[in-house]
């Protein structure tokens, strides 16, 4: 779906010229009052805006007029062959039947108005409020329209088909430490500094050193660039977040993580007790540093299946490790070969970063640390 635009004002104004430019030279003349200028003429019209004394940066912009929209009517009142929802809310199951009776009475004395803008507008233009309704259509206009009417009439009703604010915490792995996190929660909130305690309490079987000492900073105490540290402390950082959240009444109808977040999940959805989750994530991590030195990780701008045909030189060596987002991939193996990886990708304009872990996380690699972890966690 294309945003629409409004087009440039129909003048421009220009304060007092300036001493510094001889204006009776060449063709160029600086306005000092608004002028018309006209739409059309054969070509695009632009506008030059410059702003100075931006922290001492001059900044300058090209605006170019919004292109006319040349879709036709039939384009314009069509779904692409999509599902496209019309939200609806309103404070109570009378007022949606009110608003969804105003909204269809709004568009069909407007027929221009085409259902994908119509949609826009009202899932980002209108408040969202504790009755909810959502009209999907198939079958263009029309369906959509007999939608509304069904939901106004109250042959379907929006209480039904409401859809109450729902929460889903989603829980990540390493990389989303920082030094210093949590020092003000554990001043400041008396929910949040019991959960560590009791973390704390719980890691202590596994562990040489403290959490709230580790997340305070205190001297000859770790650092978080150590994998059997920085895993333990945000598994117990998110735990301490998520009960914050319910304390305040955010409780979440789904749960999902990634490395130790989920082992995080798992505890905070009652899969596994919080002494459970200590030993699994303590041993993990533990486990982990066997690893240590014959690894890399990367994360590529480069969709899945890019990173795949990327990396295929270094078969055997480099995999995929995660996929964080349509256009992010992490890559994963030996050392050598992922230096190589990135020379590459600087060379070929590929953004590329290296992840500061030296061992390859979900790789084959970890396969070597399975009996000796599986071994632990069932004594």
């Amino acid at each position: 779906m294309a945003l629409r635009h409004a087009a440039l004002p129909a003048s421009l104004h220009v304060g007092k010229p300036s001493d510094l430019v001889d204006w009776n030279a060449g063709g160029i003349e600086l306005l000092t009052e608004p002028r018309p200028w006209p739409t059309g003429e054969g070509r695009t019209r632009r506008a030059a805006v410059s702003s100075f004394g931006i922290s001492g940066t001059n900044a300058h912009t090209i605006l170019e007029e919004a292109p006319a929209d040349v879709r036709t009517p039939e384009a314009q009142n069509s779904l692409d062959g999509g599902r496209l929802p019309w939200v609806v809310s309103a404070r109570s199951a009378d007022a949606l039947a009110q608003a969804a009776r105003q909204l269809a009475d709004h568009v069909r004395a407007r027929p221009e108005l085409a259902p994908a803008d119509v949609a826009f507008s009202l899932a980002t233009g209108r408040s969202a409020f504790e009755s909810r309704a959502v009209v999907p259509g198939t079958d263009g206009r029309d369906g959509l329209l007999a939608g509304l009417d069904a939901l106004a009439s109250g042959e379907v009703s929006g209480e039904q088909g409401v859809s109450p604010a729902r929460a889903v915490f989603v829980f990540p792995g390493q990389g989303s430490q920082w030094a210093g996190m949590a020092v003000d929660l554990l001043d400041t909130s008396d929910v949040f500094r019991d959960t560590i305690t009791a973390c704390e309490e719980a890691l202590a079987p596994y562990v040489d050193w403290s959490l709230t000492a580790v997340l305070r900073g205190h001297h000859n105490t770790p650092g978080l660039d150590r994998v059997d540290v920085v895993q333990p402390v945000s598994w117990a950082m998110m735990l301490a977040l998520a009960a914050l959240w319910r304390a305040n009444g955010v409780n979440p109808t789904a749960v999902i993580g990634h490395s130790q977040g989920e082992i995080a999940a798992a505890v905070t959805a009652g899969g596994l007790t919080l002494q459970d989750g200590a030993r699994i994530i303590a041993l993990r991590s533990k486990a982990l540093r066997a690893l240590s030195g014959n690894g890399a990780m990367a994360s590529l701008a480069l969709t899945h299946h890019q990173a795949e045909e990327l990396i295929t030189p270094w078969q055997g060596n480099l995999f995929i490790a995660a996929i964080n987002g349509p256009t992010s991939t992490v890559v994963t193996g030996q050392p050598q070969a992922l230096d190589e990886l990135l020379t590459h990708c600087q060379a070929t304009d590929i953004w590329a970063r290296k992840i500061p872990v030296d061992y390859a996380s979900h790789s084959p690699h970890v396969e070597t640390i399975r009996d000796t972890l599986t071994h632990q966690l069932h004594d």
